[in-house]
């Protein structure tokens, strides 16, 4: 009775850890297009730097 206990005690937790959800990968239109805006916003971070810079460097300037 023992080892019967012990047996469906173990069968149960190894059946458990098979139980991982199954995950599907992105479609690709879904990576193209997170990737798009991705670039986009480096696009606008540089754009931003560099009109920063800018307002820096004037700023110098005026203070010479």
């Amino acid at each position: 009775m023992k080892y019967a206990y012990l047996l469906a005690l173990t069968l149960s937790v190894l059946a458990g850890c098979n139980n991982k959800p199954k995950t599907e990968p992105l479609p690709p239109q879904i990576i193209q297009e997170e990737r798009q805006a991705l670039d986009k916003a480096k696009g606008v971070g540089e754009t931003i730097g560099k009109q920063a810079e800018e307002q820096r460097k004037q700023a110098e300037e005026a203070t010479k």
